[in-house]
């Protein structure tokens, strides 16, 4: 076999899907290319029409976009549960985020807030209703930091100014060099979010897709899935 399967995958999959793209192509002779970024800008691209045989991003839009007949309606494959967290410079002292109040008073003495898109990424989207609901949305406003994705924010804070402190999904955090997880949301405001893939309507290569699709999710992938920030039941 040879060719290309393009894939457009949520910023929250990045480290799995690149830890896996050279085995894939040494197995199948098939590279494997696509980009990444927040889940609503992978959708946009999709059904703007940009090449994409796998389609990777959470499963509640993987549920919709095989509704709508963008995604193929073979079974789509479960990747994991990732949470949402906080992060600091790797270095720095790891404040306390374990309930709502210390989050709060996190937030307010950090010099800057690092995020993903707040329209379009699902971590980003979350902040900005725990700011909301911690009532300091209007007072942090001027420190928001705001990126395309959040692979992007956590690069940015590993090179910010001291005091910083950036959101977003687990994964992203673990995958990035020179920052290091606080932990997980409190619980009052926590979100997991799953994770799935699925093949494009229509793919050229639809039996390749699913084989890379079946590679993302299998029994010999768990164990680096879960070394990476994915949560099972």
């Amino acid at each position: 076999m040879s060719g290309t399967l393009d894939f457009l995958c949520a910023g929250a999959v990045q480290g799995l899907v690149k830890a896996l793209q050279a085995r894939f192509s040494q197995e199948t002779g098939i590279a494997v290319q696509g980009r990444f970024g927040a889940v609503g800008a992978m959708k946009e691209a999709l059904l703007a029409g940009e090449p994409c045989d796998v389609m990777i991003v959470t499963d509640a839009m993987v549920l919709s976009l095989q509704d709508s007949g963008a995604l193929d309606a073979r079974p789509r494959t479960a990747l994991g549960r990732v949470r949402t967290g906080m992060a600091v410079r790797a270095g720095e002292p790891l404040p306390d985020v374990a309930t709502p109040e210390s989050l709060k008073a996190c937030l307010l003495s950090a010099t800057a807030l690092y995020v993903p898109d707040t329209e379009r990424s699902t971590a980003g989207i979350h902040f900005l209703s725990v700011l909301r609901a911690l009532g300091i949305d209007q007072a942090l406003a001027p420190r928001l930091r705001i990126f395309p994705n959040g692979a992007t924010a956590m690069r940015e804070l590993a090179s910010s100014e001291p005091g910083a402190i950036g959101c977003t999904q687990i994964t992203e955090i673990l995958y990035t060099p020179g920052i290091a997880l606080v932990g997980a949301l409190p619980q009052q405001f926590e979100l997991a979010t799953v994770y799935s893939a699925a093949v494009t309507s229509g793919s050229a290569r639809a039996q390749a897709a699913q084989r890379f699709v079946d590679l993302l999710g299998s029994a010999d992938t768990r164990a680096m899935r879960a070394g990476g920030g994915f949560e099972f039941d």
